[in-house]
């Protein structure tokens, strides 16, 4: 693991964090996958995507429906704080997938294990140049 608990984190309030796990729970037995945005460090509205490789061990978001996405969190006067996608049968870390995708150092990288589906694990991490650095991950305010 990397350096630890990052001091800022990602703050996530409940409305888009149970959103977030609804369509992770909704997409399974595949990952799911998606953009969580806001403002600072706050993210407040999920972005589900589509899963193009419909796989439960990987995923790839359609980059056509990326940039709508893209362009709305921009009319909204959002930006991108995180990337979510869920992992069905292995613990909330990321894989070396994971990390060689990993092209965005600014955002968090949220992953959900579904290995136990009636107790979700959420984990945020930030992916810089192939280190990952686990953060604080924050639900309205509350660190879990």
């Amino acid at each position: 693991m990397g350096a630890g608990l990052m001091p800022s984190g990602l703050s996530v309030t409940q409305d888009a964090y149970e959103q977030m796990i609804a369509h992770c729970q909704r997409d399974y037995p595949r990952e799911a996958c998606g953009l969580l945005a806001g403002r600072g460090n706050a993210a407040s509205k999920p972005y589900s995507m589509r899963n193009v490789e419909e796989s439960p061990i990987s995923y790839q978001m359609d980059p056509k429906e990326q940039l709508t996405v893209m362009k709305r969190m921009r009319q909204a006067d959002e930006q991108m704080l995180a990337i979510y996608h869920s992992h069905t049968a292995s613990a909330a870390y990321p894989s070396p997938v994971d990390v060689r995708f990993a092209v965005y150092p600014d955002v968090s990288y949220v992953v959900v294990s579904l290995v136990d589906r009636q107790r979700p694990e959420v984990r945020s991490f930030r992916i810089v140049e192939g280190r990952i650095s686990e953060e604080d991950l924050r639900v309205s305010g509350e660190r879990l």
